[in-house]
């Protein structure tokens, strides 16, 4: 079994609901990154755009003036994969062109029809994640008769629209969708139920960092949530995670070593 791989979040956005406005300047994202490379990040995902419930839309335009100069900057300086998180396809190729590996769509390829080209064109890997509703209406209320089973079926229906498209199969991730249009808690179904998903063939990725769930489990503030953020990873490595999107890299990566020698995994 191969180790699982750490995606470390940088949000080049001044209101993220964790870190906005931290890194929202070019020197500060580049340093930062380097920073993430040296505590043993394996994929840097950067993202313009905030996405928290709630969060209002921006402009191509603008999305592209914030990661654009950063992916570029960090592909200056380093080789380490680069993750663009976008659900706009114009972007994503523009990332794509600067020096980005992997395309990170919180919408599954459901908000830009021609997103799913633009993986086609490229031949990038894909992260296809589970949304209900948008980021500005995904929380208001969310139900399900059985959320298991109605993840699986639009897991199915991407899985077979990429592979329609003639998308490879090993290009494929798949994103449960923590706190993305979830009640409280079917986070914790989810995480408890990750190898279910892991059952379909493909690698799953998690973001369950610092995430409104641990908070109001715990009653605590974002910049509180270390120990519950890795209470969740741990759980979502031993239940079939392969990928875990963070904002403590260095930390979480000493969580991942440690889960990774539970559930028999080697470097």
């Amino acid at each position: 079994m191969s180790p699982t791989l750490i995606m470390g979040v940088l949000n080049v956005t001044p209101d993220s609901f964790s870190d906005g406005g931290k890194y929202y300047h070019l020197d500060k994202a580049i340093e930062y990154s380097l920073e993430l490379v040296n505590q043993g990040v394996d994929i840097i995902d950067v993202g313009g755009e905030s996405t928290r419930p709630g969060a209002n839309a921006i402009s191509f335009d603008e999305e592209i003036e914030r990661v654009i100069p950063v992916i570029k900057g960090i592909r200056s300086v380093s080789s380490i994969p680069i993750s663009i998180d976008t659900y706009k396809s114009e972007v994503a190729k523009e990332a794509l062109d600067s020096g980005a590996d992997i395309v990170n769509d919180i919408s599954g390829l459901n908000f830009d029809s021609k997103m799913i080209n633009v993986i086609k064109d490229y031949n990038v890997p894909i992260v296809i994640m589970h949304i209900k509703g948008t980021p500005k209406n995904m929380q208001l209320n969310p139900e399900y008769d059985n959320i298991i089973d109605e993840i699986m079926s639009y897991f199915e229906k991407r899985i077979n629209l990429c592979l329609d498209y003639g998308i490879p199969k090993s290009h494929i991730i798949l994103d449960p969708g923590i706190g993305f249009g979830k009640q409280l808690n079917d986070n914790f179904i989810l995480i408890r139920e990750l190898n279910t998903f892991a059952d379909l063939g493909y690698p799953i990725l998690i973001g369950p960092s610092r995430k409104s769930f641990i908070g109001l489990t715990l009653d605590l503030q974002v910049d509180e949530r270390l120990e519950g953020t890795a209470a969740a990873i741990t759980a979502s490595i031993i239940n079939g995670a392969r990928i875990v999107r963070v904002h403590d890299v260095l930390e979480m990566k000493r969580v991942q070593i440690i889960s990774d020698k539970i559930r028999g995994a080697t470097a």
